[in-house]
């Protein structure tokens, strides 16, 4: 009987040590780039969520100029039909529409100050100390005086108090004004909002 003569193969062993290694590396080098792109991610994430919030803050401060010229015209300067004929540029009103630029934003608001024919009353302090709220107000017309339909933006719908059995009933007018507010906040920030509003002739 023939003893057994075992054979010991000789592999590539030498071969294969670094290939591991580079293997290794390449996996970690995509984990860093992965890693590198979620972290940008997310501050861009939280950048923008602080810059909503932050404008969104601004708008609420603008609210001011609308509690403002409202109680303007319930009970001050601008509360009779007769005080909104010709423009009142202590309280920023003009009995005309102004010149608007193509977003319907008023120019008088977009220079850095307002010309006294347009308006004087003094900015509005926000309720942070770094915040200025600035208004004007535009009547709806084409033409100081008194408004009419020919001249003015009026509404004339029927007020819901007229019953079914009334008599030639008559619409009374309201002329539409526009307030226009621009508020200025830290780091050039501005906020710019705009709504439309009636008042019985």
């Amino acid at each position: 009987m023939r003893p057994a003569v075992v054979c010991a193969m000789k592999g590539p062993s030498n071969r294969q040590r670094g290939v591991v290694l580079i293997f290794t590396l390449i996996v970690l080098l995509i984990l860093t780039i992965g890693a590198v792109a979620l972290m940008r991610s997310m501050n861009t994430s939280l950048f923008s969520a602080g810059n909503l919030a932050f404008r969104r803050d601004l708008a609420n401060q603008g609210e001011l100029a609308v509690a403002n010229v409202m109680a303007e015209f319930a009970t001050g300067d601008l509360s009779t039909s007769s005080s909104t004929l010709n423009n009142v540029p202590a309280d920023n009103y003009s009995a005309t529409l102004l010149p608007s630029n193509t977003e319907g934003v008023p120019t008088a608001l977009l220079a850095q100050t307002l010309s006294a024919a347009v308006g004087t009353h003094a900015d509005l302090i926000g309720a942070t100390g770094d915040v200025t709220i600035r208004y004007v107000i535009d009547r709806m017309c084409s033409a100081t005086g008194t408004p009419t339909g020919a001249l003015c933006v009026q509404s004339t719908t029927l007020p819901t108090s007229i019953k079914a059995g009334d008599k030639n009933p008559k619409a009374p007018t309201a002329t539409v004004y526009r307030l226009t507010v621009r508020i200025s906040g830290p780091r050039s920030t501005q906020v710019f909002l705009q709504t439309t509003f009636t008042k019985p002739d």
